[in-house]
């Protein structure tokens, strides 16, 4: 084949291949697909952002309770070790008020009254 019939083949095939591409729905069925799978992407995007946003919260709360296992342990450590509990320091005690030394005046008694039980615990039951 001669340069010039190779050049009409190709002009024809060209022009075949632009009739046939306009003929066919394949360009809206690949903007239809990629359409589908953007609105795919996006949902998963936003739902692995979720999880990261709640597995970076309990990983907060993990440290916290890991930073107060330490501090437990550090103590348990130091009881083996025969120190005191760490804790609040006991207030200052106040001087005691002083009593007074005058007598009461006691009130009189009804010979016959009985002096009245303290009760203590709780009250038995009944059978």
């Amino acid at each position: 084949m001669t340069k010039q019939k190779k050049a009409i083949n190709m002009n024809a095939l060209k022009r075949f291949w632009r009739w046939l591409l306009g003929k066919t729905t394949v360009d809206e069925k690949v903007v239809e697909v990629y359409e589908d799978v953007k609105d795919k992407v996006e949902d998963v995007a936003e739902e692995v952002k979720s999880r990261a946003k709640a597995v970076k919260e309990e990983l907060a709360d993990v440290k916290e309770a890991l930073e107060e296992v330490v501090d437990q342990a550090e103590d348990v450590a130091g009881a083996v070790a025969g120190k005191k509990r760490p804790g609040r320091k006991p207030a200052a005690k106040k001087p005691a008020a002083k009593k007074s030394t005058a007598k009461k005046p006691v009130a009189a008694k009804d010979a016959n009254a009985k002096p009245a039980a303290k009760k203590r615990g709780r009250p038995k039951k009944k059978k």
